[in-house]
């Protein structure tokens, strides 16, 4: 299987957005499961230039790998890895990584449903029976994957590969341009229209219509890029990817203007069906403009991006949970919040990569955070 180097790039650049994004997380007013107390609106404009597309994008990034795996190795083949390579971690996730999150998350905000004396073992403890912790704010059911959901997606829809296989008997798409940088987003639009509103997100793989049509349609389109059928998506993005930045980077500017306007008073029904197809259009543009900037950028095989391709999925794994944790030591120490919000983020990717070269030494263990031998 040839490699590509601006797959590794992207999926590189995915995954690097998941650390400021869940820092930013515990300074702003949405939900989290710690939260600073300093937290207000002031960084949630920068939040939303990534939000609507960053999950996308390592949608349609699997999507491609598996396509590229399933040439290689067949649906069977194709099962086998994914299993391996995405439960295994899940299930070590599941019982060991998110655990800090969970008990963090109770101990700042419930601390009376604390088990036992309140310390962390017997938290554990309760946690791997299976304890539901609630409040009047709902309940935390336990065992949990919190930042780890997309691994059973992606395993998900890696079950499809036989009906994606069937993508490749279809004739090419001979479109023009601009077809391929709006037409791949109109479905991305009709779902945030006529789903989004009945379906939320919940991240709880039963429950979740309208991510697993949005997700689901994105790992079919990487999939369909990389056959017949879709494959002038790529030089399509690349010649146009200083108009689909600039598309990208309007639609950020008016959300950004909507949710200001509408802080404080519900918009008019046009308005918020507007800000719904401009929330869909970026997350396609943004997409595109990574696939575009990406290729133009990394067209030949560099060592340094395919040792840092190999890192992220163990950093995936760990991030959050260091996220967690370091708020809860830095706490203490009173910290300006600009200051607290750097020393998070330079700890968090130093300390998630250290994780990552000493568990890549360990036989077994490796396997278990996503760190191929």
């Amino acid at each position: 299987m040839n490699r590509l180097p601006y797959l590794d790039a992207l999926r590189v650049f995915a995954f690097a957005l998941l650390i400021p994004y869940h820092v930013g997380m515990y300074y702003v007013s949405w939900d989290w499961h710690v939260k600073s107390p300093h937290a207000s609106a002031l960084l949630e404009p920068f939040m939303r230039l990534s939000s609507p597309w960053r999950l996308g994008l390592l949608f349609f990034v699997g999507g491609v790998a598996a396509q590229l795996l399933w040439a290689k190795r067949g649906s069977l083949g194709l099962l086998k890895d994914r299993s391996y390579r995405l439960l295994f971690p899940l299930l070590v996730g599941m019982l060991v990584v998110v655990v800090p999150q969970a008990y963090f998350e109770v101990k700042t905000q419930a601390p009376s449903l604390l088990p036992g004396d309140g310390g962390y073992l017997d938290f554990w403890a309760s946690y791997l029976r299976g304890a539901r912790f609630c409040d009047a704010d709902g309940c935390l059911t336990t065992p949990t994957w919190n930042h780890l959901w997309f691994l059973p997606y992606l395993w998900l829809y890696a079950l499809a590969a036989p009906l994606l296989a069937r993508l490749g008997r279809l004739p090419a798409l001979r479109l023009p341009d601009w077809a391929w940088c709006l037409l791949p987003a109109l479905p991305l639009v009709l779902a945030r229209w006529f789903v989004f509103p009945h379906f939320p997100s919940t991240h709880d793989l039963v429950h979740d219509h309208y991510n697993h049509l949005q997700y689901a349609y994105l790992f079919a389109l990487g999939w369909a890029s990389r056959q017949a059928l879709a494959e002038g998506l790529w030089q399509a993005a690349k010649r146009r990817r200083w108009p689909l930045l600039a598309l990208a980077l309007a639609s950020w500017a008016l959300l950004v203007a909507y949710y200001q306007t509408y802080a404080n008073v519900a918009p008019p029904t046009h308005w918020r069906m507007a800000q719904r197809a401009v929330w869909a259009l970026m997350a396609w543009w943004a997409i595109a403009a990574a696939c575009g900037w990406m290729q133009h950028w990394f067209n030949r095989d560099l060592a340094w991006l395919r040792a840092a391709s190999s890192a992220v999925f163990c950093l995936y794994v760990l991030h959050q949970s260091v996220i967690v944790v370091l708020t809860q030591a830095l706490a203490p120490l009173a910290l300006p919040w600009g200051l607290e919000a750097l020393l998070l983020l330079v700890l968090t990717f130093a300390l998630s990569l250290l994780g990552y070269q000493v568990l890549r030494r360990v036989p077994w263990v490796r396997q278990g955070f996503g760190i191929r031998a």
